[in-house]
């Protein structure tokens, strides 16, 4: 019996409440946090126990990885995706429990980490991957790939302080993505460029786990842990509650809880999803909606710095997180502001466009360079018949969606066909006129 290349043994994360100094705090910020921190401790620990003063991001999380696979690990906001990674990657120490790893690891954790603005991109590339732990002769080697891959051969030599957020991203990423570890943690990398870089970043870790290498995958995009992922484990309130085949589990995941409703828990300080909502027509709360009635979408977001080319998408998605289909602003004609400030955005799904059933709704905001929030799924939302002739006699449709068609019957003058002759070849096509009922 092989030996599982990752182990977790009953690990249990805790965090306590309440300030303390944080990163870019120079000294007399971070001692007047500090000092804050203790007074809101020493006022709130009189009336309230230890116990509310701390927040246990993991709680006896155990699970093994075996070389070669690829683990899907999803689950809401706060869940403890990212925190098991970090403990993973040795960024921070389980309180409890403990963690086996076998071989190197590597991890695409936090994009850009050591890269300096006023070096060149060539000269990050070598910082970057030092910090990262490749060789300067690893780097020598890969260093023509790593630039093809990100795409940017003519600003190489370039301050990277001038490169757009995209230019930056892709070089970060393409540096992480050229390690060759034994294990590779990857979180929510699909936030970086756009949809055709995306697909590079997919087929990338791909060709690592066929190479017998360990993948683990944190993601909210759900067709993306499908197509990748041999296995998921989905995580909820610090806890692992299953683990599977990863349409399963992803169907199970989205089926757990109903969302009739999205609101962000906390500002990242990027251009970010606050809130959306499912609506009737008069702004209503819908809780159920009907076939033969519209749907309205609800979507309000944040830019806090300008962000040119901004734009705000939703995708609908089957019981399993299968994709059905997708509209964002550059569909239609509309004036997507760039400036700083906060938005609203008002969608209107047509009656009859939804069969009855089941779905979930992704929010995504992004630009061409980097996808700054998605949340699948952010909604989830029931459809009834109603009064829709489609289940007049009572029977079930299959399918998700309505299409219109043009249907036609006609009536055949004269035919040449028997019953054995069918329609195989020209010869057999009637040629007569048809009259249409």
């Amino acid at each position: 019996m092989s030996i599982p290349i990752i182990r977790v043994v009953d690990v249990w994360k805790r965090y306590r409440l309440g300030g303390g100094p944080v990163p870019g705090m120079n000294l007399r910020e971070a001692v007047m946090a500090k000092a804050a921190a203790h007074v809101r401790w020493w006022r709130t620990s009189a009336t309230s126990s230890p116990a509310q003063q701390e927040f246990w991001a993991l709680q006896g999380v155990s699970l093994e990885v075996e070389r070669g696979e690829i683990l899907g690990i999803i689950g809401s906001n706060g869940a403890g995706k990212t925190t098991l990674l970090k403990i993973l990657a040795r960024i921070t120490a389980p309180s409890k429990g403990r963690v086996e790893l076998r071989g190197r690891i590597a991890s695409l954790l936090e994009i850009g980490t050591g890269f300096h603005p006023e070096l060149s991109g060539r000269e990050n590339v070598y910082l970057s991957g030092t910090i990262l732990g490749m060789r300067r002769k690893e780097i020598v080697r890969q260093f023509d790939a790593i630039v093809a891959f990100a795409e940017v051969e003519r600003f190489i030599d370039t301050p990277v302080k001038r490169y757009s957020s995209g230019m930056y991203m892709r070089l970060a990423f393409a540096v992480a993505a050229h390690l060759q570890p034994d294990i590779l943690l990857v979180d929510e990398v699909l936030a970086v460029g756009d949809a055709a870089f995306q697909r590079k970043c997919l087929g990338k870790m791909g060709d690592v786990a066929h190479a017998g290498k360990t993948v683990l995958f944190v993601s909210h995009n759900l067709a993306a842990v499908e197509r990748l992922c041999t296995s998921v484990v989905v995580l909820t309130d610090g806890r692992v509650v299953r683990r599977g085949a990863p349409r399963e589990m992803i169907s199970r995941y989205l089926g757990a809880e109903h969302r009739p409703a999205f609101r962000a828990r906390l500002r990242t300080g990027k251009p970010q999803v606050l809130s959306a909502l499912l609506c009737d027509e008069q702004g209503n709360p819908l809780l159920r909606a009907v076939v033969t009635e519209p749907i309205v979408i609800v979507v309000r977001y944040v830019l806090p710095d300008p962000t040119p080319g901004a734009r705000l998408g939703i995708g609908l998605l089957s019981p399993d997180g299968i994709s059905l289909w997708t509209s964002n602003t550059s569909d239609v004609a509309v004036d997507v502001p760039s400036t700083a400030g906060l938005y609203e955005a008002r969608i209107v799904v047509a009656q009859n466009t939804l069969l009855a059933g089941e779905f979930h709704l992704a929010t995504c905001l992004w630009n061409q360079g980097e996808i700054f929030d998605l949340q699948e799924p952010a909604l989830s939302l029931t459809v009834d018949p109603g009064p829709s002739p489609l289940y007049s006699g009572g029977q079930e449709r299959k399918g998700f969606v309505q299409v219109s068609c043009d249907w036609r019957i006609q009536t055949l003058e004269q035919s040449e066909c028997t019953a054995d002759e069918g329609y195989g070849t020209e010869a057999t096509v009637p040629q007569r006129s048809a009259r249409y009922v």
